[in-house]
């Protein structure tokens, strides 16, 4: 029993550590929707802190503490949030991992560099693994006793400081009004702005206290893990398993799931004998929960039909250049480079650098395939080249022709590729990501452990490719082997593209229902690239091993794809180009630096940081380059936009210093204009109906004037102040309150959460409203259309708006709960408020309306007063038909 005991106290204490992390990794997932894979880095940073300040400093342990858990690893959330973070945000998925993968190679590397840079004149310790931090404790820790349990003083500190966190957190979040401008800010980001909440303050705030958890974490563990990057980084991934179980949502279900994670990993470790017949099978237990809960738990969010795609392919800014212009400057580096390799000696060093530069080239095309085409992000090519090699050389070593050897690892990979993509058929985005991740960490830690198959440390010895005349001893005849093969996958992927193949999985990645509503198989579409993409990457550890000449089970571990995937991705992996230039950088760029003498954490710092390039380039430096040269070309002063003729106008106009007017306003999506030339007013206690067909701009202009979509020209005036550079949430504060197409209410938080976000005080309205009063306890999700439709608009009863917008506010509704929206509509009138109402129904809207706007391809068209509007001018409006 005292034995169960002691597994479950030191299971807690670990699993605490476990469920600071994750609390840490929801917390900013969930009010950002960026899966920040250098939380682990964070905490490694301020337990580097931690441990110079108490030992090389000779600080106290509470006041080292205190300076790198509340104020260094806030401050670095902060300063993440803004130079990188905030623009990730809006970045697609890809962008957004590779992103902060880079942080994770940078972070550690930027700490590691400045501790050798200030070691000597400072006197500071070495950070390596002789290192012996202390804890946040008395140092020697002393032991107690608990209920016959042997515990130390940094056990027992760890627990507390974690309990304490967790519920502080949780009474932060659930009680606090900046904790639920977080919430609402991660249920609906848009809405959140129209309600007045600064979204990018909550993803700061966020973001600040998300590293505070991560710098606790990492202090409270550094007695354990040491100052090992890579350890903390392991512990990312076991923290996301609890995580996971949290769904990324709920931080007190991820507290106890990171409990009972350290409670399992020890009991597993105590008890379970099968395990020591299974090498590798103790420690992968956190991997095992991560892709079942992941599996179990989850499934893919597939976008809408007509929707857009997350991740939509970039503008071909060389479109109009003829296919030879576009060819040549790869067609002369490629001469270049054969030409230089050829009048170099077999000898040569940088020779060999270039032809494993190539290899990687190889692999990293099986990112273009899955990542770049697919738009799928896998973690696991580092695995299925391992695979391939060691495949091969258990094939090779057992006796079979090398040729014969080197079809069985690629198949090998490819059969584990199409294994590997099963989980892929029902998960989506990042967490598909971590599912690629677990199996290749799996892979590494239990496969690729069995001597049978990996030779133990040995490895296998791969002999050299022969080609008859020679073979790929010379590093100059791998060069042109490589290159050759890489014109073979370049003209592989080009076909794929072009065929139909290519454009079901375009359709697939951009709208899955309309794809499956076309008859295209998702499921087929994606097992395809994925075992394209393995078979591409075996070919390629194959080769890697051939050039080594062995292969072991550790010369190609799974964090190696963590840093592939970046590679390739920043220089762009959507071109068979961006593959090339990435895999000569990451074999080329440490030689140099290495030859210049310049530390290797400089090259890591360098290449971390060039993630952030993603924030602005989410398509890597290539699409940069090809837009740079387009806006080279096309440096001309824009026309001016058109305006449109002056409007008929039978009702005076509002005076410049009245309500609300929008005056010469245009303004569109993307390089598409919708609104050109819009004037229109609208004075306190009057009811504008903007009336006109279907993609006349009636919700572009609604956008416009709530500050969810910004001005090309023209401006907005409210109250006769300048408001068109205000962002929605300033003018919320303002006055400007709009009522969504739609429900404007959030889903995941209770009916008098939503209330919350917009007044101090709910109860006024549950006397007006007792329907809502009975279910103010329940998610607004779980309300009927009309109810919803109340709770967008009941707040605007107890606390009029001076601009109230309403787009569509009848849609979907009964008839009964419609004409009670638009009672409201007219009591808000008698108080003042100057209303613009967008309505479906031109018959409802015009009973009323004061005045009346019609709105067609962009322009107002006509406007005067409700009395004016007759059958002929509706049909005008609505059918383009003109009065003859």
């Amino acid at each position: 029993m005292a034995e169960l005991l002691g597994y479950l106290a030191s299971g807690l204490v670990t699993g605490a550590v476990f469920a600071l992390m994750a609390s840490g990794l929801t917390l900013s997932y969930s009010a950002t929707g960026v899966f920040n894979f250098a939380h682990g880095a964070i905490g490694f940073l301020a337990a580097l802190l931690f441990f110079e300040l108490t030992v090389g400093f000779g600080w106290p342990s509470w006041l080292a503490g205190v300076a790198a858990i509340a104020v260094f690893s806030p401050l670095l959330g902060y300063v993440l949030h803004r130079a990188m973070f905030r623009g990730l945000a809006q970045a697609g998925e890809t962008a957004q991992i590779v992103g902060t993968i880079g942080l994770t190679i940078a972070l550690p590397a930027l700490g590691l560099w400045l501790v050798e840079l200030a070691a000597e004149p400072l006197g500071l310790p070495p950070a390596d693994a002789t290192s012996l931090p202390r804890g946040l404790g008395p140092y020697p820790a002393e032991t107690f006793s608990v209920a016959g349990v042997g515990l130390d003083s940094d056990q027992l500190i760890t627990f507390a400081f974690a309990a304490a966190a967790a519920v502080a957190l949780w009474a932060f979040m659930r009680h606090t009004p900046y904790g639920l401008r977080m919430r609402a800010s991660v249920d609906r980001r848009r809405l959140a702005t129209l309600r007045g909440i600064d979204a990018d303050a909550s993803s700061a705030l966020a973001w600040t206290l998300s590293s505070t958890l991560a710098g606790l974490a990492g202090v409270l563990a550094v007695v354990t893990l040491g100052l090992d990057s890579t350890a903390y980084t392991v512990m990312l991934f076991v923290s996301a398993t609890a995580a996971v179980f949290g769904r990324l949502r709920s931080i007190p279900w991820t507290f106890a799931a990171g409990l009972g994670l350290g409670v399992v990993q020890n009991l597993v470790a105590g008890y379970a004998d099968f395990a020591e017949d299974i090498t590798g099978l103790r420690t992968a237990v956190p991997v095992i929960l991560l892709f079942a809960g992941l599996i179990l738990l989850n499934r893919s969010t597939a976008r809408v039909a007509g929707s857009a795609a997350e991740d939509a392919p970039p503008p071909d800014h060389l479109a109009g250049l003829p296919p030879w212009r576009r060819r040549l400057p790869w067609a002369l580096a490629l001469a270049v480079l054969l030409g230089w390799t050829l009048t170099r000696s077999a000898g040569d060093f940088y020779v060999g650098v270039v032809a494993q530069g190539l290899v990687l080239a190889l692999i990293f095309c099986s990112f273009v395939v899955v990542t770049g085409i697919g738009g799928m992000v896998n973690l696991a090519q580092a695995s299925f080249a391992a695979m391939a090699a060691l495949t091969c050389g258990w094939a090779f070593a057992s006796g079979l022709p090398f040729p014969v050897a080197i079809l069985l690892g690629v198949l090998g990979a490819t059969a584990v590729g199409v294994l590997v993509a099963l989980p892929a058929l029902r998960l989506g985005g990042r967490v598909l990501t971590l599912a690629t991740l677990a199996l290749a960490l799996l892979a590494d830690q239990v496969l690729f452990q069995v001597d049978a198959f990996s030779n133990g440390t040995i490895g296998w010895p791969m002999p050299a490719i022969g080609l008859g005349f020679t073979d790929t001893t010379d590093p100059r005849v791998r060069v042109v082997l490589l290159l050759a093969l890489i014109g073979l996958v370049a003209l592989l992927v080009r076909n794929l593209e072009r065929s139909a193949s290519g454009r079901a999985i375009l359709a697939v990645r951009s709208a899955p229902a309309a794809a499956t509503t076309s008859g295209i198989s998702a499921p087929r579409t994606k097992i395809l690239l994925f075992a394209l993409a393995s078979a591409i990457a075996g070919l390629g550890g194959v080769l890697f091993a051939t050039s080594k000449g062995s292969i072991t089970a550790t010369d190609l571990p799974a964090f190696a794809g963590f840093v592939w995937l970046a590679v390739v991705v920043l220089q762009g992996v959507r071109r068979i180009g961006g593959a090339v230039l990435g895999g000569l950088i990451a074999a080329v760029f440490p030689e140099l630096l290495a030859g210049w003498g310049v530390s290797a954490h400089v090259g890591a710092i360098l290449f971390g940081t060039g993630g952030m390039i993603l924030a602005r380039h989410p398509d890597g430096v290539l699409a940069q380059m090809a837009e740079a040269r387009n806006r080279l070309l096309r440096r001309r002063p824009p026309p001016s936009p058109p305006r449109a003729e002056p409007a008929l106008r039978d009702a005076p106009a509002a005076e410049p210093g009245d309500g609300f007017r929008m005056e010469g306003v245009v303004a569109g999506y993307g390089d598409v204009t919708v609104l050109r030339g819009v004037d229109l007013a609208v004075r306190p206690g009057e009811i504008v109906a903007l009336l006109g067909a279907n993609g006349a701009g009636k919700s572009t202009t609604c956008a416009v004037a709530a500050g969810d979509l910004p001005v090309r020209a023209g401006r907005v005036l409210l109250g006769g102040q300048d408001v068109t550079r205000w962002p929605a949430h300033r003018r919320a504060r303002a006055g400007i309150l709009l009522a969504p197409e739609g429900r404007g209410v959030f889903p995941g938080l209770t009916v008098e959460e939503n209330l919350r976000t917009w007044l101090p005080d709910p109860e006024p309205v549950y006397e007006r409203l007792p329907r809502l009063a009975e279910r103010r306890g329940l998610p607004a999700g779980a309300l009927s259309g009309g109810e919803q439709q109340l709770l967008t608009l009941a707040p605007a009863l107890v606390r009029p708006p001076r601009v109230l917008i309403a787009d569509e506010p009848s849609l979907g509704l009964a008839p009964l709960v419609a004409e009670q929206v638009l009672a409201l509509f007219a009591e808000l009138r008698e108080h003042g408020v100057a209303l613009l109402l967008v309505e479906e129904k031109a018959t409802s809207a015009l009973e009323l309306a004061d005045t009346v706007a019609f709105m067609s391809l962009g322009t107002i068209t006509w406007t005067g007063p409700r009395a004016a509007v007759d059958g002929e001018r509706l049909t005008t409006a609505y059918l383009g038909v003109t009065r003859r």
